[in-house]
């Protein structure tokens, strides 16, 4: 769980970012949100998480 509300942070700081510097708009980011959102609820969300996991331990590993 720790690992998982790092990344939803990581990444909603580069989303909050990318639409400080307008590298998107505010259309795009709601896209991207809305596609995160509801990507976490299909079956591809257990593959995921456990690739994001195993990348974790990789790095932490070195």
């Amino acid at each position: 769980m720790v690992i998982t509300v790092s990344l939803v942070a990581l990444f909603g700081l580069v989303l909050f970012f990318l639409l400080r510097s307008r590298t998107i708009g505010p259309g795009a980011a709601f896209t991207a949100a809305g596609f995160g959102f509801f990507l976490a609820s299909t079956g591809a969300a257990k593959p995921i998480n456990a690739l994001a996991a195993s990348l974790v331990q990789a790095v932490s590993g070195l």
